[in-house]
């Protein structure tokens, strides 16, 4: 559905990964060029603006840029999380502004935490500072902050999902900390609607893309634990708590069409955790035969 103002063509770069297939997918019906890792991966360095500019004049307007390329490990260097999350996006931005398309780029929740200091977030946070210094020269940037993504794949290894999938994969224990943490969670089916519908409006500036229904960590990993017949793996509260984090805060749900909904998170969850331990062992028994 979209928010009221049609576009004309819709450019995706960062394409391969896991949000920037839920969104080709949700504009499948759409116009749209993926653009290819070759072209754009040097339009972070220095002056690439005019670059970016001589590809994009062509075809100005009413146009949608998706920026869905990024690094989400903070354990890669810093210089390369703020090449690619803030360097990039900041170019394009100042390049097609002018030529009167809209650029849509994503961060993370973890921005509105004072206390989350990591390269990752640190990236995020001055791209989202840089989009709103742009709407406030009247520009038309959108900046979503997202909360934690599932569905489309497999779970990041690194990601808390991840890290319960490889744990039952090896039946091997998994200690936590005492999982009070809140997380919400959104298949990215749902995402990419919700994102469509406000990419297309006339919304600018950062918007927390929150549907306002958070879990513990601990209800997650106890549902999915059993939901998977793996209940003896889990050890709640082997782990210390981390003292920065988000034990209370519930973020405002965004104002979207009734028609835009965001499925239960937990049975849902759980569900998509069965069918990556399921897509894993065809994939064994294939390699077997």
């Amino acid at each position: 559905m979209a928010g009221g103002n049609p576009v004309k063509r819709i450019y995706l770069i960062g394409g391969r990964g896991r949000l920037g297939q839920a969104i080709a997918r949700e504009y499948a019906d759409a116009d749209l060029v993926m653009l290819d890792r070759m072209l754009y991966e040097a339009w972070s360095r220095d002056g690439a603006e005019r670059e970016i500019t001589q590809y994009f004049e062509r075809q100005a307007g009413e146009s949608l840029v998706f920026v869905t390329s990024g690094l989400l490990d903070p354990r890669l260097p810093a210089e390369s999380l703020q090449a690619v999350n803030f360097h990039l996006p900041k170019n394009l931005i100042a390049a097609v502004s002018p030529l009167g398309m809209r650029v849509v780029t994503f961060g993370t929740v973890m921005e509105a935490f004072p206390g989350a200091q990591n390269a990752y977030v640190e990236s995020k946070r001055r791209l989202s500072e840089y989009v709103n210094t742009s709407v406030r020269s009247g520009g038309t940037a959108l900046h979503l902050q997202i909360h934690t993504l599932y569905g489309l794949g497999a779970p990041t290894p690194f990601m808390f999902l991840g890290q319960i999938l490889d744990a039952i994969r090896r039946s091997a224990p998994f200690p936590m900390t005492s999982g009070r943490q809140l997380r919400e969670y959104h298949h990215l089916e749902d995402e990419a609607r919700a994102i469509r519908w406000l990419a297309e409006s006339a919304t600018s500036g950062t918007i927390a893309l929150s549907h306002g229904s958070p879990l513990a960590l601990r209800d997650i990993a106890v549902a999915v634990f059993e939901g998977l017949g793996k209940s003896e793996l889990l050890r709640v509260g082997a782990i210390a708590d981390p003292v920065e984090e988000n034990f209370a805060r519930v973020f405002e749900p965004v104002m979207l069409p009734a028609a835009i909904k965001f499925r239960e998170s937990l049975p849902a969850i759980v569900e998509y955790m069965k069918s990556c331990l399921s897509e894993k062992s065809n994939q064994t028994e294939g390699l077997g035969q």
